[in-house]
């Protein structure tokens, strides 16, 4: 055996006990969402219970308006993952391919935004929001998510990766930027625009506490905040709390699922020139 073909073994033998590390606390949730409250925090962990409580899938709908928040995380991802797709595509399309003065010190300034910690705006935000008479609606974590400096660098590394000999052939045909960057830029950028796709869905599907902050009213409940009506002062049910976490899980499992392949491949360009 090869040294190459040997060190090639042991990667593959490295990546997939690494693999099964991460699918450990996922194993442990799907398995304590069929339990009795009194077992899921067993010492050693009972990975095979005595009694599978299946009707914890059917009980957790009675017990909290699941349904409700399932909806209302749904909404908010997806219409804030289209907004960032839009805003960030259109942006970076600005910082790759348009010439003006100050581009580049503009485009490093807004990216520097990356490093400024959430905590320190979100009092000046919510402040912002309430003088507005947005709070406690959705249209609040909307507005304030609908922009982000991650998805245009993502996009503008992609745009880079075009030729511009492209964009500088429709200029001479007569196609103003808007069309170029509709007919030509975006329709080459479906790894890219995927990528951020499933990365802001997933973001947002996840936030707790943007929901938390700014919505109050129990009809505006996203899962992730719905989740904590499962826990008391004093006790948790904790078997519920597994149950509805797997539940809310399903729907990005469908959508990573769906653009895997896209995600990968924009993941993987996005970073080449």
């Amino acid at each position: 055996m090869s040294l190459a073909v040997l060190r090639r073994a042991v990667l593959q033998l490295l990546l997939t006990v690494l693999g099964l590390a991460v699918l450990v606390p996922f194993a442990w949730m799907l398995v304590s969402s069929v339990k009795l409250d009194s077992q899921v925090l067993t010492v050693p962990i009972q990975w095979i219970p005595q009694e599978f409580h299946f009707d914890n899938y059917v009980r957790i709908w009675d017990r909290i308006p699941l349904g409700t928040y399932l909806y209302n995380s749904m909404f908010l991802s997806v219409t804030i993952t289209f907004l960032q797709v839009l805003t960030g595509s259109f942006a970076a399309y600005g910082f790759a391919k348009i010439s003006f003065p100050g581009r580049d010190l503009l485009f490093l300034a807004y990216i520097a935004t990356i490093a400024v910690p959430w905590q320190a705006y979100m009092v000046p935000q919510y402040i912002i929001m309430e003088r507005l008479g947005l709070v406690n609606t959705r249209l609040s974590l909307i507005l304030l998510q609908a922009f982000g400096a991650f998805g245009v660098f993502l996009m503008r590394q992609y745009y880079l990766t075009i030729p511009d000999e492209l964009t500088e052939a429709a200029r001479i045909d007569g196609l103003n930027e808007y069309g170029i960057w509709a007919r030509i830029v975006l329709p080459l950028s479906k790894p890219a625009l995927a990528s951020l796709a499933l990365l802001t869905f997933v973001n947002t599907w996840n936030d707790y506490m943007g929901p938390f902050i700014y919505l109050t009213s129990n009809d505006l409940w996203t899962v992730q905040i719905g989740l904590r009506t499962f826990i008391g002062l004093y006790e948790a049910e904790y078997a519920m709390i597994m149950t509805g976490s797997v539940l809310s899980i399903l729907p990005i499992l469908v959508v990573f699922l769906f653009g895997q392949r896209y995600f990968v491949q924009g993941i993987a360009t996005s970073g080449l020139k």
